[in-house]
């Protein structure tokens, strides 16, 4: 799921790099790329972050059926 993110993100500022004004200055275009690796770092931590909700929830529900198992033994 982060590569589908973070490859998303690089059309994205190919996108937005690609459809620039061709007569733009250099500076401007760094600044671009600057903000759009910005987004993308922070995609990044948003996937990350995600990832462990769902850890941490894939834990609660495994917990969850051990107990239901041992209460199922009684």
């Amino acid at each position: 799921m982060k590569k589908v993110f973070l490859s998303l993100a690089a059309v994205a500022v190919l996108t937005v790099v690609s459809c620039k004004k061709a007569d733009a200055p250099a500076e401007d275009a760094a600044a671009v790329v600057d903000s759009a690796a910005a987004v993308v770092d922070s995609a990044a931590a948003v996937v990350d972050s995600a990832a462990t909700v769902v850890d941490s929830a894939a834990a609660t529900a495994t917990e969850a059926a051990e107990v239901a198992t041992e209460a199922a033994k009684k």
